[in-house]
């Protein structure tokens, strides 16, 4: 298969699509690591948002996804997959933070699954605390543990999907999850992402780990964007950056372009933005 003949599904920031030719390739498993507050989760909010309008409203596709991403396909769903978080606090956190246009995208498109009952179940946090409406609905049935339950909701809604998992910082540090089965369920959604046609996005928190730790999730997936803070000397400003740190698909077409790292920012009109792209030399 040809580079042409690539599926793409377009990230929704204009000038990183343009270096990667339109988007991600379909069947990508990509680690979001960063500081916190780095942008790993708006970068992955921004392109939902943005795909969803366009899903909504095609006529907005060019101004949406600019010029590189326009003409990617779209994935069939947007799914939200949370472990600690409730819907309801992730879409009042959007719209505080968002344009309208961007928090009721994401209202109407994202399928959430909220896990919070199964992740909380072993620990000291109440029931009461952790019930939602759609947990509610199921409380006389029998439980699955976390893990289970997570591979049958991506077994139903993960084909031809973009999945965003927030995150799995939330799994790594649990006491009832073992590591070593995050990481089988991590390589299992690998293989099975490029029968599904989706693309994962998929939050960690850098420096939560050891490095062996770390690594191991980095070996299990496809391609790694870092989201990290920076500060200038002799000043108290701050900047964003984004770095690819692994991708095979992606990383020759910064090594052609000489493209060192990314300078972004986070607007509530425009949502997780590059503003300048640094090159080597």
């Amino acid at each position: 298969m040809s580079e042409g003949d690539v599926r793409r599904i377009p990230t929704g920031v204009a000038d990183f699509d343009s270096i990667l030719g339109g988007g991600l390739p379909t069947g990508s498993v990509v680690l979001l690591l960063g500081d916190v507050g780095g942008g790993g989760l708006e970068f992955a909010l921004t392109s939902a948002a943005k795909i969803g309008i366009v899903k909504e409203f095609p006529e907005t596709r060019s101004f949406m996804l600019g010029h590189a991403g326009k003409d990617g396909i779209l994935p069939e769903k947007l799914n939200y997959i949370a472990f600690s978080r409730s819907r309801e606090d992730i879409l009042r956190e959007v719209k505080m933070s968002f344009n309208r246009d961007f928090s009721d995208s994401l209202m109407s498109n994202l399928v959430f699954k909220d896990f919070s009952k199964n992740y909380f179940m072993k620990t000291v946090v109440p029931s009461s605390w952790t019930d939602s409406d759609e947990n509610a609905m199921f409380s006389d049935k029998k439980e699955d543990g976390l893990m289970e339950s997570l591979v049958s909701f991506l077994d139903a809604n993960a084909p031809g999907s973009l999945v965003i998992v927030d995150s799995l910082t939330d799994l790594v540090v649990s006491d009832s999850v073992k590591f070593e089965d995050v990481v089988s369920v991590m390589k299992g959604i690998q293989r099975m992402a490029k029968k599904w046609g989706a693309v994962f996005y998929v939050i960690l928190t850098d420096g939560i780990l050891d490095n062996r730790r770390q690594q191991m999730i980095i070996d299990s997936v496809d391609g790694v964007l870092k989201f990290e803070w920076a500060k200038f000397h002799h000043t108290s400003k701050r900047q964003r950056y984004l770095y690819v740190e692994k991708f095979m698909s992606v990383l020759p077409h910064l090594d052609q372009e000489r493209i060192a790292r990314f300078a972004t920012l986070i607007t509530s009109q425009s949502g997780f933005v590059v503003i300048n792209t640094e090159r080597v030399g």
